[in-house]
């Protein structure tokens, strides 16, 4: 069920007197009221918290749900941010928002780490600052809301919550063989290849001029002062051919 539009949250560096805030307050930040109360606090306990026991609990299942729904839904969002991109545009703007560091923001931005259910030494040692285990936990609380309220109720958390993750992937430079090659695999094609068909001025001073094949495309010649520039280059007048990158665009380092 939804709740009222989710509040900023006031960041803590850990529980008060000792003792978590009532999840009521996780549940705003996360724009969704539980109908079962028990999955999210399932995914907030930590692995090391109920270690040795018999029949204790702990989020670690949540999180391998939590990171297939968090995939799907960041690919989702990303072809409809991104309508006239291609593979090698997408995937690296994908990896970079589905990575730890980025779990670790979101879950920072809802201060997540306060409601943490955690061994007494994993506290003691500061792990709800630990980006590791703040990541593991949103993973865990995005499956628990997709398990609860269905792939909507996460896919609206992960909308809000990566929404300035996702500003600063909007300029996320393209390393144009990584892009070449992932549209090449994307099309079921072979590895590009790059030759070295001729070189050219002084020694402190060389050119060299390099030959750029695709199954099925016509081959691309381009030159540049080392063997890395000029496979660069010629993999940038391929990408601009393909409409990958625009004819303006020189990518980037």
């Amino acid at each position: 069920m939804a709740v009222e539009p989710p509040v900023q949250p006031v960041l803590r560096a850990g529980p008060l007197n000792g003792a978590s805030p009532p999840l009521s307050e996780l549940e705003r930040s996360l724009g969704h009221r539980f109908t079962d109360s028990g999955l999210l606090a399932h995914a907030l306990t930590h692995s090391g918290h109920g270690h040795g026991r018999s029949g204790s609990i702990d989020n670690e299942r949540l999180e391998f749900l939590g990171d297939r729904v968090l995939g799907l839904v960041i690919a989702h969002l990303l072809l409809e941010r991104f309508p006239n991109a291609q593979e090698g545009q997408l995937g690296p703007r994908l990896t970079a928002l589905v990575r730890r560091e980025a779990l670790a923001d979101a879950a920072q931005s809802i201060d997540l780490g306060a409601f943490l259910v955690l061994a007494p030494a994993d506290a003691a040692a500061g792990a709800r600052l630990q980006p590791k285990f703040l990541a593991d936990a949103c993973e865990a609380v995005i499956a628990a809301l997709y398990l609860d309220g269905g792939l909507e109720a996460a896919r609206q958390f992960i909308a809000r919550t990566w929404e300035k993750l996702f500003n600063k992937v909007m300029a996320l430079p393209i390393e144009p063989k990584t892009a070449l090659q992932e549209w090449a695999q994307g099309h079921g094609k072979p590895l590009p290849l790059y030759s070295v068909i001729g070189s050219a001025g002084r020694a402190h001073a060389p050119e060299f001029d390099v030959r750029l094949e695709v199954q099925g495309l016509e081959p691309v010649l381009a030159r540049g002062p080392s063997k890395r520039v000029a496979e660069r280059a010629a993999a940038i007048i391929l990408l601009q051919r393909l409409g990958v990158l625009p004819p303006e665009s020189e990518g980037s380092e």
